[in-house]
């Protein structure tokens, strides 16, 4: 969230962004996003566990909570960034096309549930491949399985520990997510199924 922040902040990157959110009230991202004066959306699943499917949308309560709070902000493009609930099925419909997600792996290797977080890096490194990265890609029904938007690769030195690994994949992610933030401002990213391009500038 701070890269793109800062990519706003330096005039990288020409958006709004409009609110952050995340279903921890306590959460670093939050006081990171104060300070920057952008507001901030707490809304925690749990709380909604024992809620019942709302009759007239034939959503789970939760869902349709979230999609209110984002509508309220004026939001149309969702960037997930540590988010490791899975996204309602709702949502994902309401921004087809218009949520990304970032992965520190060159997916589809390294993905899906349970791959998060130093859980990768480790298994890179147990694997012995020699290139990982980072992907930005559309956010779909499941776990890190949407079309690829972005990858840039990473070399697995032979000393590497998760730790070292995890750092050099973060300053890639930091690069390439609001790359893939701006090429989708700028309308010249096109989508046809698994297939996404980008429209050169003349």
């Amino acid at each position: 969230m701070q890269a793109i922040v800062d990519a706003v902040e330096t005039g990288e990157l020409n958006i709004t962004i409009g609110a952050v959110v995340s279903d921890k009230s306590d959460a670093g991202v939050l006081d990171r996003a104060r300070a920057s004066n952008i507001p901030t959306i707490v809304i925690d699943p749990k709380a909604y566990a024992d809620a019942s499917i709302d009759a007239y949308s034939g959503a789970s309560v939760y869902a349709s909570e979230l999609v209110l709070k984002l509508e309220k902000c004026g939001i149309n493009f969702v960037a997930l960034a540590g988010y490791l609930r899975i996204i309602p099925p709702e949502l994902v419909a309401r921004f087809n096309g218009r949520m990304l997600n970032i992965h520190p792996s060159l997916l589809p290797s390294f993905g899906g549930k349970g791959f998060y977080g130093r859980r990768v890096h480790v298994a890179v490194l147990e694997h012995g491949v020699q290139w990982t990265g980072a992907t930005v890609h559309l956010v779909d029904a499941e776990y890190d399985t949407g079309p690829i938007v972005l990858q840039k690769p990473v070399r697995v030195e032979p000393d590497d520990t998760p730790e070292s690994l995890a750092a050099r994949v973060l300053k890639t992610e930091h690069e390439l997510y609001p790359a893939a933030l701006k090429m989708f401002a700028a309308g010249r990213v096109r989508i046809n199924g698994r297939r996404v391009w980008f429209e050169i500038e003349e």
